[in-house]
């Protein structure tokens, strides 16, 4: 038997109990009174049915961080009994939706009735695994869960396609199982069994890399509650890049080649972009360009290529690894529609949740449009190179710019 259908089997388990009233534990009754699981960590349970309150298997409470508003349409992945779902209805209002999706068919029918004991109507429960969410594409403005993706072996998949159902400036909160980058790997398993962590918590560092893979910037990741031997409760917050309607961010892929260097030509054809005149092959490109911080904004409806931001190391010496050179480049036929701004404010999320604390780039003067552009975004201009190369029959100036982190790279200097 797979271990995701031994879990599945587990939680129908436990959905049945509830179902005949009894209290659910997935854990040891000391683990789950001392890390805060179950209801611990609610304070408005007024009306709910005992079903979801027997069926609470959290480990925290993500309705409380998710910043919910009226009107909303939010996803519970893996929503168990429902509370988190009930608790969502309520806070986006009948204008909003809660959505739960849970593997265990038992459980989406313990929260069906949840639901219908409790009168919400702005409810629906889904049958399917968090690895493949059964809702289109941006359909969704946020993504919660209370412990469940610990228990994915498919975590990759989990983020990938919640970052596909969230719409563009959607937000992902989730309360999960965290360990330290540094635990020693048997203690880690024994206190992961005892808190009914079965298919193995991600470490932090680990967690940041799987949401900037995924697509995610402004990742947050706060630890709530220790279970010992290097194991964590913790929130997790990221948000998908925001950009207009009928448009996405998200990572630049090997098969957006062709695009995004006709993209860089027509930039370069303008005699406005670069001292270059020509795209390098895509075999350049990626060399020249760090294999993280690449991003494309893309037509949602025929997946083509609208605009690109990628980075470049400055120098290899360890003092400049949060150095960054960077590049913008949108396609002539949609610029002046805020794709450049989108793609820049994404860009600079994205670096500084990877450490960098300076990108920089150069521009030429009379290119006014782009100037502009980076000094709204924080950029300010820190010299002129003057007459720094021949391009198109002309010396041209090259004004050095540069944007410092108010986030990261910030420690006072102790000497």
């Amino acid at each position: 038997m797979m271990a995701d259908e031994k879990i599945v089997q587990r939680y129908s388990g436990l959905a049945r109990q509830a179902m005949n009233g009894e209290p659910a534990l997935d854990c040891g009754p000391e683990s789950f009174a001392d890390g805060g699981f179950g209801t611990a960590g609610y304070d408005d349970l007024a009306g709910l049915p005992d079903g979801a309150l027997l069926a609470s298997l959290g480990c925290g409470n993500p309705v409380a961080v998710a910043e919910l508003r009226a009107g909303e349409t939010v996803l519970d992945l893996g929503s168990g009994g429902g509370i988190d779902v009930l608790l969502s209805a309520r806070r986006v209002g009948l204008y909003g939706k809660a959505y739960g999706l849970d593997a265990s068919a038992d459980m989406v029918e313990l929260a069906r009735r949840n639901a219908e004991h409790a009168g919400v109507e702005n409810v629906e429960f889904l049958h399917g695994g968090i690895e493949r969410i059964p809702l289109p594409g941006q359909s969704v403005d946020v993504v919660i869960s209370n412990c469940v993706i610990n228990l994915s072996d498919d975590k990759a998949a989990v983020l990938a396609e919640t970052f596909r159902v969230l719409r563009p400036g959607g937000r992902f909160g989730v309360s999960d199982v965290v360990v330290d980058n540094t635990a020693d790997p048997v203690r880690q398993a024994a206190a992961e069994q005892r808190i009914g962590c079965a298919a193995g918590a991600l470490g932090i560092d680990a967690y940041r890399a799987l949401l900037a893979a995924a697509g995610f910037t402004q990742v947050a990741i706060t630890l709530t509650a220790g279970h010992g031997d290097g194991v964590h409760s913790a929130i997790v917050q990221a948000v998908k890049p925001a950009i207009g309607p009928g448009m996405e961010i998200r990572p630049m892929r090997a098969d957006d080649a062709a695009q995004v260097l006709a993209i860089y030509q027509a930039g370069l054809d303008t005699g406005q972009a670069s001292f270059e005149t020509v795209a390098p092959s895509w075999e350049g490109f990626d060399a020249g360009k760090l294999p993280h911080l690449r991003y494309v904004a893309a037509d949602t409806e025929t997946g083509e290529v609208i605009g690109w931001a990628a980075a470049s190391a400055v120098s290899t010496g360890p003092v400049y690894a949060g150095v960054v050179e960077h590049s913008v480049y949108v396609h002539p036929g949609c610029q002046a529609h805020g794709i450049g701004r989108a793609l820049l404010t994404a860009f600079i999320a994205a670096a500084e949740d990877t450490g960098v604390w300076t990108i920089q780039s150069g521009i030429f003067p009379d290119n006014a449009a782009s100037l502009s552009l980076h000094q709204a975004l924080g950029f300010r201009v820190v010299g002129t190179r003057e007459r720094l190369g021949h391009h198109h029959g002309l010396w041209r100036d090259v004004l050095l710019i540069e944007r410092r982190s108010s986030a990261t790279g910030t420690v006072p200097d102790r000497r």
